[in-house]
């Protein structure tokens, strides 16, 4: 039997036309045709005056968003515990302190009670946080509202980490164009993909100019070499976004497939006590379901999350743990945290299950027999 992954790239037919134009015009470099072209369509598509900027990485707009946060070494930034190190680790790469907030179990995305709580801590020790970051995770939008008026209370930029959330909505609005800075993840595993590479979303030309001036090795204005600012290696490359120029036009039905999968995973699990299938809260929220998520709840099942994971390997087929939360993490294990438990239970008792646009009905087929083994 052939591999189910959890999450792999599945092309639309045109990105190698653009990819051979790049190709043929010779534009191989991080500049072109496609990487414009690929902005506009982003442009277009989450809207709200947003303007964009294609890098190199999801990681690598993050970064930048805080370099034009102004956050340098010493500074605090507070992040959401549960997500993807990379969410974090840039924080470090600015020589700042990450500062760590739990969920809520209703997004599973940064707690607001516990966000309001560390900026108050922090302000009463002298710390007073240069930025948050917040992440829709799994493609579900955060309590977005409440942290907006948080950030804007306090005066303190909010970046949001869309990576895994691109079509996602709040109340019709995109999920990247909320705060500050946006981030999109263009990741093999992501709902479209360029093989790598990411985008920064911002609010205005000014710091779109900013952003890719800092990303192409901060060159100033002159016919010799000359920076006057640290730069960086960090611009998408014109034959990667062509692959990402093809994936815009399929991008809504990879959206209407993920979520048909969700819908597929709510039938199988309908009827079993003790399985929770991750879903939105309530119709303001709308989820590009990048990844069905389930909690397992072993008194009631008679089997763990592991059980589960392993059945389905068992029968080749890739299913993953929720993310393990920052403040685990050994690298910043000496990092404050504010909140509860929350993040912990659901990395304890969380699976993500194969949620690829590509799952053929074959695909599903094996899938609900390998789970239904367990039952």
């Amino acid at each position: 039997m052939n591999k189910i992954w959890l999450s792999s790239p599945h092309m639309g037919g045109t990105e190698m036309s653009y990819m051979q134009e790049a190709y043929d015009s010779n534009w191989i470099a991080p500049l072109g045709p496609n990487v414009t072209a690929f902005e506009e369509a982003l442009e277009k598509y989450v809207k709200e005056e947003a303007v964009v900027a294609c890098l190199a990485s999801g990681t690598s707009a993050l970064h930048l968003a805080l370099i034009m946060a102004g956050v340098t070494s010493g500074d605090t930034v507070l992040c959401q515990s549960f997500t993807f190190s990379a969410s974090a680790n840039p924080i470090r790469y600015q020589g700042a302190n990450p500062i760590f907030i739990d969920s809520e179990i209703t997004t599973w995305n940064m707690c607001p009670i516990a966000l309001e709580e560390a900026i108050k801590d922090q302000i009463v020790q002298g710390k007073k946080p240069k930025a948050i970051i917040v992440v829709h995770l799994y493609g579900m939008p955060a309590k977005i509202t409440e942290i907006c008026a948080i950030a804007n209370e306090y005066d303190i930029i909010l970046i949001e980490d869309a990576a895994e959330a691109l079509g996602s909505t709040y109340e019709g609005k995109k999920c990247g164009t909320f705060g500050n800075f946006g981030i999109l993840s263009f990741n093999g595993n992501k709902i479209i993909t360029t093989s790598g590479g990411g985008a920064l979303v911002c609010k205005n030309e000014e710091s779109k100019k900013r952003a890719i001036y800092l990303a192409t090795q901060a060159r100033d204005v002159a016919a010799h070499f000359q920076h006057s600012e640290i730069g960086y290696n960090y611009r998408m490359s014109n034959v990667l976004a062509g692959i990402g120029r093809g994936q815009m036009e399929v991008l809504d039905k990879h959206i209407g497939l993920r979520r048909a999968n969700q819908e597929f995973y709510k039938k199988i699990f309908l009827e079993v006590p003790g399985i929770t299938v991750f879903e939105e809260p309530n119709t303001a929220y709308f989820s590009n379901h990048w990844l069905s998520t389930i909690t397992i709840d072993k008194a009631k099942t008679g089997f763990s999350r592991e059980d589960l994971r392993l059945s389905l390997w068992e029968d080749i087929i890739e299913s993953r743990p929720l993310w393990k939360p920052m403040h685990l993490q050994p690298i910043f294990k000496n990092c404050a945290y504010y909140g509860e438990q929350i993040a912990e239970k659901l990395f304890e008792n969380g699976l993500c299950l194969p949620s690829g646009s590509n799952l053929t009905e074959e695909d599903r087929m094996r899938i609900e027999n390998s789970i239904r083994k367990l039952f």
